[in-house]
């Protein structure tokens, strides 16, 4: 099994694959959008890798830091994660914000994976925070989970990245209602853009 790559990148490919060349072998290797954008051609690096092997194919999945690694572990060992599945959700969230999601029951962060819809993250949540070991959550002692949710819909919406989003929201009282939730959300993100 491969576990990590050190090498130099060679060609990054539209498929969100990049080659790394190691002592003159080339190895394709399937990255998340994030860490594509980071892998310059020509440029040196280390990858953690995921070996994933399957009975018609072998595929590598690289990550530049272990966490990425092992969040990626946990989420193909879920049943109805994919390797795929999993490159998508850690496109869209770092392994830590995949936790405070968990954490917090956040539905709304979740269908902001492609491919991931309501029945989807509900399941997901579940069974994900029994893998990560997170208490379960009351959603009627916290009120709030379907008014953040309908903000953070509406901020992805209008065009803001999910890690802003989630910043945002980390900053902001959970006692306002949606409207005004909403509003300070705006005013914030829009005085971080200026």
């Amino acid at each position: 099994m491969i576990g990590s790559l050190r090498g130099s990148v060679l060609e990054r490919l539209d498929d969100g694959r990049v080659l790394i060349e190691v002592s003159g072998v080339g190895y394709l290797v399937t990255v998340t959008p994030r860490t594509l954008a980071e892998l310059e051609p020509t440029s040196p690096v280390f990858l953690y890798v995921h070996h994933h092997i399957r009975e018609d194919a072998q595929m590598l999945f690289g990550f530049l830091r272990r966490d990425e690694r092992a969040a990626f572990d946990i989420l193909i060992a879920t049943h109805g994660i994919g390797p795929s599945l999993a490159v998508a959700i850690l496109g869209t969230h770092t392994p830590s914000a995949l936790i405070d999601i968990v954490a917090g029951s956040d539905l709304g962060a979740l269908t902001l994976v492609p491919g991931v819809g309501k029945k989807t993250a509900e399941r997901l949540l579940v069974e994900l925070r029994n893998r990560l070991n997170l208490p379960m959550l009351d959603p009627l002692t916290s009120g709030v989970g379907s008014t953040v949710g309908n903000v953070r819909e509406a901020l992805a919406g209008l065009g803001y990245a999910p890690e802003e989003i989630r910043e945002a929201m980390r900053e902001l009282s959970d006692s306002d209602s949606a409207e005004s939730l909403l509003r300070d959300a705006l005013r914030l993100l829009g005085a971080r853009r200026a």
